[in-house]
């Protein structure tokens, strides 16, 4: 070889990891959160986690990414280390996917046999992939031309590598330096090392298969190889666990003990047999299709050997990382960077730790209200701590939102983040407000001062009115409801007019000499609080209603939602008005 097929090598060297690496970031995209809910609909059944593994990882085309996610849910508090065991040994097996789609360049044969040759349809694929890129609009067919010109990438360059590397076909000097790799021990290392180097198990068996296309590579020199870079895998998972918990950190070794082990019992019986049977391929030359064949028998024999050993490996890894005695081992479920690296997922988790944020907003507020006619320290302090709570989820959430920003999201990802960021800051106001209305009973209840016989059965009122678009802005939510979204604006009305006319009939007992000025001001700080939640209420509930219907202007929106749907929405204004209304006064 020349410098020349050097250059040509490295060049399609790196044409095959950008490829790949393309491929896998699209086809997790593709995916979206699917992703995360196929992964969170596990039981503690094995053989279940084992299918989803092998399910998802052929799907993202990476085994590392599945056991990235299984450290994150795990460190999350969302999945068990003996439920992540069963995705793990699939995603060993999920992952041998991509040596199968390579084995295709070892297609030979005329006729229609050639159109499954690369050479047929990778130039194809490149061509329907940008087309699909450039000129259709649907951003899943985008993404769809990426997967496509993905693949299209990573075939073109394992063909120039395996065009830069046809001189060593015949080299003497080459074929005595891959004769030392049939040494078990030697390939074993090998393939682990350029494995933790590239953290791909996919690539490097990849790279193998190309090199097997010309270079002569025996079974001998082979199999060795290939279980190495099941370990050298583990390296992205090791690397993830840092900074994780104990459970986290398990499943990492979990991961590494059951390729180890796996390797080290299958040399060893398949060495003990080729002792004494001398099998006669061992010295033969292999091609993808050889490669494709040993990475996938040894990936299932190690998985029907391990299933039924499952709660054995959760303790082996139970052992090695041991509970210090009285140490906490539960945590409070968050975000976990770690999912960061498959933003869909990254989404998914970030829209869960919302909604448990909106669910302590809405016990928060109704626990704050109920402050008010009946004051209780217990739960003002309970209302105060859940404040200081909720100014932590939005500040992590909003960082994590920031950091998920950065990456390369769908259209639909990017308007579910938008939603959140605009959400979650609405919630937090909320959570200020019920502070507020606390204050401002305490200050009743240290003042030994209450309302007048007619404000106490006005308040009522609209705290029913408030903790109703409350419930509705929450459920609309969680549950992305747009119909209950569109009820939300009519009650904020009505909520608007009472604040007026409470407002108004307290004026009317000052001039009366039924109430002080002292309570004026109190009532003023609870009934602004009440409308200033209605309005977040209503924030949140058009905020989803925008997105979904891809409307940029949130005024502009609410003018013409009240112009187009005039007749609809006073029906229902009217309604909420009735339901609401004020007791006649004398």
């Amino acid at each position: 070889m020349d410098i020349y097929h050097i250059l040509n090598m490295l060049g399609g060297l790196a044409l095959f990891l950008f490829g790949m690496h393309t491929l896998s970031g699209a086809l997790e995209k593709f995916a979206g959160v699917n992703l995360e809910r196929w992964l969170e609909k596990l039981t503690s059944n094995p053989i279940k986690g084992v299918a989803l593994g092998v399910g998802v990882t052929a799907l993202i085309q990476s085994s590392a990414a599945t056991t990235v996610m299984m450290v994150g849910f795990v460190n999350s508090g969302i999945m068990k280390l003996s439920q992540a065991i069963g995705v793990i040994m699939g995603a060993n097996i999920g992952t041998t996917a991509t040596s199968w789609l390579l084995s295709l360049s070892a297609v030979e044969g005329e006729g229609w046999v050639s159109l499954f040759k690369p050479t047929t349809f990778t130039p194809v694929l490149a061509v329907a992939g940008i087309i699909m890129l450039m000129f259709l609009k649907s951003d899943k067919k985008k993404t769809l031309g990426v997967i496509l010109l993905g693949f299209a990438t990573l075939m073109f360059g394992m063909n120039a590598i395996s065009e830069a590397v046809k001189p060593l076909e015949n080299n003497e000097a080459f074929g005595q330096f891959m004769t030392a790799f049939s040494n078990p021990i030697l390939g074993v290392v090998t393939g682990a090392a350029l494995t933790a180097l590239i953290q791909s198990s996919s690539v490097s068996v990849g790279i193998l298969q190309t090199f097997a296309k010309t270079s002569g590579i025996t079974y001998s020199i082979a199999l060795p190889i290939i279980l190495g870079t099941n370990i050298g895998s583990c390296v992205t998972a090791l690397i993830s666990s840092i900074g994780a918990n104990k459970s986290a950190k398990r499943v990492a070794i979990v991961h590494l003990y059951f390729n180890i082990i796996g390797t080290i019992i299958f040399l060893s019986l398949f060495y003990i047999l080729n002792s004494f049977l001398d099998f006669a391929f061992m010295n033969s030359a292999l091609n993808s299709f050889g490669i494709a064949v040993i990475h996938t028998v040894f990936n299932v024999l190690t998985t029907l050997v391990f299933l039924p050993f499952t709660k054995q490996l959760e303790k082996l890894a139970c052992l090695t990382i041991r509970d210090k005695p009285g140490e906490e081992t539960a945590a409070m479920p968050m975000l976990d960077e770690r999912f960061l690296n498959t933003p869909s997922v990254a989404i998914e988790q970030c829209r869960n730790v919302a909604y448990k944020m909106a669910v302590l907003t809405r016990q928060t507020m109704l626990t704050a209200m109920d402050t008010v006619t009946e004051y209780d320290p217990k739960k003002a302090a309970e209302v105060v701590d859940n404040e200081n709570t909720i100014d932590i989820y939005e500040d992590k959430i909003g960082s994590f939102i920031l950091k998920i920003s950065s990456k390369d999201l769908s259209v639909s990802d990017s308007q579910v983040i938008s939603n959140l960021l605009h959400t979650i800051g609405d919630l937090e106001r909320i959570s200020d407000h019920a502070v507020n209305i606390v204050e401002a009973a305490e200050e009743m209840y240290q003042k030994k001062i209450s309302f007048s016989k007619q404000a106490l059965e006005e308040i009522p009122i609209i705290k029913n009115a408030v903790a109703e678009i409350l419930n509705m802005s929450i459920e609309c939510f969680i549950k992305s409801n747009v119909t209950l979204a569109k009820e939300v604006e009519p009650l904020e009305d009505v909520i608007d007019q009472l604040r007026t006319d409470l407002k108004a009939r307290h004026i009317e007992r000052l001039r009366k000499g039924i109430c002080t000025i002292e309570l004026g001001f109190i009532l003023q700080d609870l009934l602004t609080n009440f409308e200033r939640v209605s309005d977040h209420c209503s924030n949140i509930a058009v905020c989803l209603i925008r997105i979904k219907e891809n409307s940029l202007d949130t005024h502009e929106y609410m003018n013409e939602l009240k112009r187009l749907d005039k007749s609809e929405f006073m029906d229902e204004f009217n309604v909420y008005k009735d339901k609401y209304a004020l007791p006649k006064t004398d």
